[in-house]
């Protein structure tokens, strides 16, 4: 057996050969394979961060003028909202604003980044991109999925190096060492992080039961997720046939797919055995209960029931009665398959037997209905209230079978013709498998030698800091992607990634303490035009572009302007229509929290999807937020019609400025001037100028009950909704 440094080493040497297509007869790839070399940094430039130096040499091969830097208060603003999704408090302003240290911003950034809410803010854009959602049409994972949204938020909080990050939720393990030796001689496998197996989410979120079986839809997801998120190319454009531009066949996007074939769901109960033999005894207790109601409910319904069923059988084929009058254990796996296929047409619903009821039974039916209805009797259907997660393991079973290219995609039209072995696009030829293939896949992606795993992640956070990309399509890296703007400064970036261990904090830090990042957003009109004529996009960002808050940052801001904002991390999602419009069921959601008391922030806003009823708030549909069925590289960005109603008359502005009025009247101590200063500050980190001023205490004419209408204003300014 090869040690394990040579087998990474001829590893390595394979992916370089592979991603050069140095193989006799092979057409060079997309530009994004080819090896990540650091380039130098400009010469010429007196910028200190290397960033800067790059930009630099654009501006002035282009002969742009770029902008001087933002004031304290826009900047503090914009680098807190940025970092975190929350707007700097009144105590954050002054400290920054009285502090005249030269490294005071980069003290502020650093703070920002310790934050435990930078984690949150940062893992909904992850989240965004791995299609994370409550609730999916029979999604087998909706119970307890929020805790993978959890370990990704934990994650970026803890500065997991993303290489870790990306292995953790591929195969449970943060490094490429999975296995140890005993001191007898004896390999075994090693003991995964416990808390590790939440990341495996990832793969679990793509199952789906249909006709209540495995649909084989988690190695499909996982193939389409997993490669537009972390490889940065449209795999999934090859399912039906080869890539139209990319280096992709059909036949590698189901080798891909073997790697995930042999993974299936399984449940773990998150409790003590304590906990476990207590509600095992509890759900013993309610059966009793429940069987006590039930068996009366059986008894009145039986001869109802039994008469329409009968009555449909006769209205069968023959051939079929005689199946279904075949007591099942008698049955051919034909025949099974012919009385499954007839069960819905045989079952005799409640309302069907309520139609042929006699008045006096319909009315005894409806009183042990509500015994029934009883939660103690409704625990008795063997449902545990103990806390669950569904992870992921191999089948052996589904190991050892083949797998197959499969028409149109579809898992139940295998082409048995064509068997496919486990692989990858741009992989090994034959890839070692024995430590296991996803395993493999895993090593060979987060290589440093791998040009796309680097390229793709540091794209995506200058995407997240800047609105967009160097490289425009943050998910696709190949022909039709175009190139970045400044290809030069993506790699520099993608090599100093490699070089800080993969830890994207260390990026973060460097991209918002550049000059490009502090620059102003607005220009003299006529330096504007010139520079505009040149970059009319800005993609050179010559100022820093204004953005629009998202769905999420907009909501914290209007709550945490309000006072009421609950920042606690980790925890169920809930639905801020209290059930009216989510989906209950099986999803880890939870109701919104009563008038008065606390708003969590919307991270935790529940998201998804079901074709019977609304699953995603009205508020997030309004801002653009997927409800996660597909990858989401970038948000849609809309000025409609109802995310202005939404701020003008939805209720959550309506209690937001209730309480925004209330808390401003506290604090001012009654004094109007000071409540319009609070105003400003609070809601966009501001002070008013004098003419606004003047004009907010001529609108409140020395009625306080007004404050609730100048909050209402501040939250519809443009200016709370976009970033400069």
């Amino acid at each position: 057996m090869q040690r394990k440094p040579e087998r990474i080493a001829m590893a390595s040497a394979c992916l370089m050969l592979a991603l050069l297509g140095a193989t006799e007869g092979a057409e060079p790839g997309p530009w994004a394979l080819k090896p990540v070399v650091r380039p130098r940094t400009p010469a010429g430039s007196s910028s200190v961060n290397p960033i800067d130096a790059f930009l630099a040499a654009d501006h002035h091969a282009k002969g742009l003028t770029p902008l001087g830097p933002a004031d304290k208060r826009t900047l503090l603003r914009r680098v807190t909202l940025d970092l975190t999704g929350l707007p700097p408090t009144i105590d954050e302003q002054e400290a920054f604003l009285h502090d005249e240290s030269p490294d005071a911003y980069e003290r502020v950034v650093d703070r920002l980044l310790a934050s435990e809410q930078h984690g949150v803010r940062f893992g909904r854009h992850w989240l965004d991109v791995l299609r994370y959602a409550d609730v999916d049409e029979r999604m087998v994972a909706a119970p307890g999925i929020h805790l993978w949204r959890d370990w990704v938020i934990r994650a970026l909080n803890d500065d997991l190096p993303y290489d870790q990050f990306v292995r953790a939720q591929l195969t449970g393990y943060r490094t490429t060492e999975r296995t140890q030796m005993s001191a007898t001689g004896r390999r075994s496998r090693k003991e995964p992080r416990p808390d590790d197996m939440f990341a495996l989410g990832l793969l679990a979120r793509g199952a789906v039961l249909r006709d209540g079986k495995d649909s084989g839809k988690l190695s499909i997801s996982a193939v389409d997720t997993v490669s537009s998120a972390f490889m940065g190319m449209t795999v999934a454009c090859a399912k039906c046939h080869d890539h139209m531009y990319d280096p992709i066949r059909q036949r590698d996007y189901y080798s891909m797919k073997a790697l995930f074939d042999p993974l299936v769901v399984r449940k773990v109960i998150l409790a003590t055995p304590a906990e476990i033999i207590t509600e095992g005894r509890a759900l013993d207790e309610a059966e009793r209960k429940r069987a006590e109601v039930e068996e009366p409910i059986n008894e009145l319904i039986a001869p109802y029931k039994k008469r329409l069923y009968d009555e449909r059988v006769t209205m069968l084929p023959p051939d079929v009665q005689k199946v279904i009058l075949k007591p099942e254990r008698q049955r051919s796996a034909a025949e099974r398959k012919i009385a499954d296929d007839y069960f819905p047409v045989l079952r005799i619903d409640t309302d069907k037997i309520l139609a042929v009821m006699t008045e006096p039974d319909k009315k005894r039916y409806r009183e042990l209905r509500r015994r029934l209805g009883d939660p103690a009797s409704r625990r008795g259907r063997g449902r545990s209230s103990l806390p669950a997660f569904w992870t992921v393991e191999v089948d052996p079973k589904r190991e050892s079978e083949p797998s197959y290219i499969l028409t149109s995609g579809d898992p139940d039209r295998p082409e048995r013709k064509h068997p496919v072995e486990p692989g990858w696009p741009f992989g090994p030829a034959n890839p070692d498998l024995h430590e296991g293939r996803i395993e493999a896949f895993s090593d060979w992606l987060t290589a440093p030698e791998n040009p796309l795993f680097a390229r793709v992640a540091v794209n995506r956070l200058w995407q997240w800091h800047f609105g967009e990309g160097l490289k425009k399509s943050p998910s696709d890296f190949g022909e039709l992607g175009g190139t970045p703007a400044d290809p030069a400064l993506l790699d520099w970036l993608a090599s100093e990634l490699v070089a800080r261990g993969f830890r994207m904090k260390a990026i973060h830090r460097l991209i918002v303490t550049s000059a490009a990042y502090r620059r102003v957003s607005a220009a003299p009109p006529a330096l504007a035009e010139s520079n505009a004529a040149v970059d009319p996009t800005n993609a050179y960002l010559w100022r820093f572009p204004l953005r629009r808050l998202e769905a999420e940052p907009i909501w914290d801001s209007i709550w945490s302007a309000a006072g009421g904002l609950d920042t606690a991390v980790g925890g169920p999602s809930f639905d801020p229509s209290g059930g009216r419009s989510g989906m209950r069921g099986g999803s880890s959601a939870v109701r919104s929290p009563a008038v008065g008391s606390s708003i969590r922030r919307a991270a935790y806003m529940i998201r998804g999807y079901s074709t019977s009823r609304d699953v995603v708030p009205v508020f997030l549909q309004a801002f653009d937020v997927d409800d996660g069925r597909v990858p989401c590289p970038v948000r849609t960005r809309t000025v409609t019609p109802p995310q202005a109603l939404f701020l003008m008359n939805g209720d959550a502005i309506e209690r937001a400025t209730e309480t925004f009025a209330r808390r401003l009247k506290d604090q001012s101590g009654g004094d109007l001037a000071t409540a319009v200063d609070l105003a400003y500050r609070t809601a966009i980190a501001r002070l008013p100028t004098p003419a606004e001023r003047d004009r907010c205490l001529a609108y409140l004419d020395r009625d306080p009950a007004r404050l609730k209408g100048l909050a209402w204003l501040l939250f519809n300014l443009d200016e709370f909704l976009y970033v400069r």
